[in-house]
């Protein structure tokens, strides 16, 4: 029966750093109809939207808030995936929602440290029994801004989030620059098909693409059930989320989504979150 894909050593390392790195999540075959379907659905291209950082350079999104039969929908039902996140997570997940992260060569952005939950406590959520797992596309460098995450962040609680130049909305830079004093700073650097699961107070951020590489990665984010939010909010409450089988991906192929529909025009850091802050 499938079941956490974690060995009680990574389970210790999420409880104690607050991420673990799995390698090799997804095979060879299985990132080469994800990357296909992400590089040609036409829905989802058609929904693109840039987020500048403080110097204007710009990461390429894409944001749906239930995972569909889209092949890559497929990657956040795996068994693989949910049932891990429900290990991590004590209990029922459901998806709260996915994006493409594409920084393209020379060109894409940075991100500033911040917390996910620094986030989501404004949608109405009360406990931060929330995570990611961000899956690489490409090879995810220092030189193309892979994930650094501070190692241990998690522990520290929920940080005061603020409107930061350009488009962004981060952490106290204050509380940031102490807590960076007693904590390393850690580079997820990704082969195609590794990931990354990372607790919500976790603190991450991510440099600018300077090389000739692009990094493309898929984030699939979920929240425990008992945690629904009291808030209507961007995006969902407790939806019921059904799982499926690991061979899955394999099976469908490069499947796209049904209409562009499936996906919000904007979300991370979004306006209204920014209006309330600033």
């Amino acid at each position: 029966m499938p079941g956490s894909i974690l060995t009680a050593l990574q389970r210790a390392d999420y409880e104690r750093d607050g991420y673990v790195t799995v390698r090799k999540l997804f095979d060879a075959q299985e990132i080469a109809i994800l990357r296909s379907a992400i590089e040609q659905d036409p829905a989802l291209r058609s929904r693109l939207y840039d987020r500048n950082d403080a110097s204007g350079k710009a990461t390429r999104m894409a944001t749906w808030n239930h995972p569909g039969d889209s092949v890559y929908g497929l990657a956040a039902r795996s068994h693989r995936v949910v049932d891990t996140m429900e290990d991590l997570l004590g209990g029922e997940v459901y998806h709260y929602h996915s994006k493409l992260t594409a920084k393209e060569p020379f060109e894409g952005g940075a991100w500033e440290w911040h917390q996910d939950y620094g986030y989501w406590y404004h949608n109405g959520c009360v406990f931060p029994h929330m995570a990611s797992v961000m899956v690489a596309l490409d090879h995810s460098t220092r030189e193309n801004g892979c994930l650094q995450v501070v190692k241990g962040s998690h522990h520290c609680g929920r940080i005061e989030h603020g409107v930061l130049p350009g488009e962004q909305v981060g952490a106290d830079p204050r509380r940031v620059e102490e807590i960076l004093k007693r904590l390393p700073v850690e580079y997820a650097e990704l082969e195609p098909g590794d990931a990354i699961f990372f607790h919500s107070n976790v603190l991450h951020r991510s440099d600018q693409n300077r090389s000739a590489h692009r990094r493309w990665t898929v984030i699939h984010c979920y929240n425990a059930a008992r945690n629904n939010p009291y808030l209507e909010h961007h995006h969902p409450s407790y939806t019921p989320l059904h799982k499926v089988d690991d061979d899955a991906i394999k099976r469908a192929g490069v499947t796209f989504a049904g209409s562009q529909e499936e996906f919000r025009e904007k979300s991370a850091n979004p306006p209204e979150l920014k209006r309330r802050l600033g």
